[in-house]
């Protein structure tokens, strides 16, 4: 590392611990079904926002980036925040951009790991046998079990750590190459939001024109024109709504409930 780079070095071993034991505590404070984690995210972040920043407007600015939807699994999402926090030193307010689509790109990936390992195979191996202990009388299942917790703790504290060391290798590797993170960041988050699509939102048109002893589905005709046609579309409305002045995320929900009730009562949608 060159000395121009080391000159702009400022958080420290103990700016990380701090945003640990932040992200720790309030990873999923305030959660909502609006952002979800943003709020834990914007107070882990919080104190790295007022030491790189010292123009009032740039903080507001990042504070904004920072409580915008995400959602992950906590006990790897440190990662992330430690990626965020390098790639901030380096860059600043300039780095905006590339935070945010990065957020977006990993968010769901380390989501599925964490939810995999730390949700489902730690719990379902490690739990079976201290439970199978503790039903034959053997106290030493609940030691394990606690024992289990304590690693799983520790190796999470490890992970901002490690994910500010690769953000600061990505961003002096790449040097004034930040439009192309940049880039590569948010096409990573918008493809992967894309995907989830027609993964998730399973909507489909059940009416059936007959003519004679003919009949046309209409699912089958939309289908022919693009696969998951109607999920893409109402999206693409709902996204629309959003950025109406008197639309906000709880009065699409409940309009989303109403219209479908209402079409799926006529006949026009279904699942």
């Amino acid at each position: 590392m060159n000395s121009a780079n080391t000159k702009t070095k400022q958080i420290t071993k103990k700016d990380l611990f701090r945003a640990n034991w932040r992200w720790l505590w309030s990873s999923q404070i305030c959660w909502n079904y609006e952002r979800m984690m943003s709020t834990g995210y914007l107070y882990t972040m919080l104190p790295t926002i007022t030491k790189l920043y010292p123009k009032k407007d740039d903080q507001v600015e990042m504070m904004k980036v920072h409580n915008q939807f995400f959602n992950t699994n906590a006990y790897v999402g440190g990662f992330i925040v430690g990626m965020d926090m390098a790639i901030e030193e380096k860059e600043g307010i300039k780095a905006k951009d590339t935070v945010a689509g990065l957020k977006a790109g990993l968010m769901g990936p380390l989501a599925g790991i964490g939810d995999t390992i730390v949700g489902v195979i730690l719990p379902t191996i490690f739990g079976s046998i201290g439970a199978y202990m503790g039903l034959k009388g053997n106290p030493i299942g609940a030691f394990l079990w606690l024992a289990v917790n304590f690693i799983i703790l520790f190796l999470r504290f490890s992970l901002l750590p490690m994910g500010y060391t690769q953000g600061e290798k990505l961003v002096y590797a790449t040097g004034d190459k930040l439009n192309r993170i940049t880039d590569a960041a948010v096409l990573l988050g918008v493809t992967v939001v894309g995907a989830l699509i027609p993964t998730v939102i399973s909507v489909k048109v059940p009416f059936v024109f007959k003519l004679g002893k003919v009949s046309l589905k209409a699912q089958s005709i939309l289908d022919q024109f693009m696969p998951s046609l109607v999920p893409v579309a109402l999206v693409a409305i709902c996204y629309w709504l959003l950025g109406k002045e008197k639309m906000n995320s709880t009065r699409l929900i409940v309009l989303v409930l109403i219209a479908g009730i209402v079409l799926g009562g006529l006949g026009i949608l279904s699942k």
